[in-house]
């Protein structure tokens, strides 16, 4: 069902899909953002003052965060050694970070384009601690497509 105009959409859950594989466990998205460069273009107008225009320029690469609760899906390890090996022709994907609503009905998709990953943190290791165990994956992209 989609919102009502002017209601805002709240993000319940998140997904990461690559090679038609969802992983739906994701509890954080951080730094997905699109970007670009600003060429500032100085010049004289017609009637002598100086004036600076500017101008997209070209888009800048980005990098994400994902963040899950530890779990015995090996994906994320699979898919970084495949990076940390030079296998980049396996390593670059495209993918999407996807939104759901509290149905579980996809309400956004943010497509990353030769996406691979950059690092794998896992979340620290304490004896006695109660939190849940995660792991961050952080991946870098060319650009990013909204839809």
């Amino acid at each position: 069902m989609p919102l009502p105009d002017l209601d805002s959409s709240v993000g319940h859950s998140f997904g990461l899909e690559f090679d038609s594989v969802v992983i739906k466990q994701i509890t954080e998205v951080s730094g997905l953002k699109m970007e670009q460069d600003v060429i500032e273009l100085k010049q004289n107008t017609a009637d002598g003052k100086y004036a600076i225009k500017k101008l997209p320029g070209r888009p800048k690469a980005g990098e994400v965060t994902v963040t899950r609760g530890l779990t015995e899906d090996n994906s994320f390890e699979r898919w970084i050694k495949d990076s940390r090996f030079g296998r980049m022709t396996d390593a670059r994907r495209n993918g999407a970070v996807i939104v759901y609503d509290y149905e579980g009905l996809p309400i956004k998709r943010y497509t990353l384009i030769n996406a691979w990953p950059k690092s794998l943190e896992i979340g620290t290791l304490k004896a006695g601690d109660t939190s849940v165990l995660t792991e961050k994956l952080a991946i870098t992209y060319e650009s990013m497509e909204l839809g």
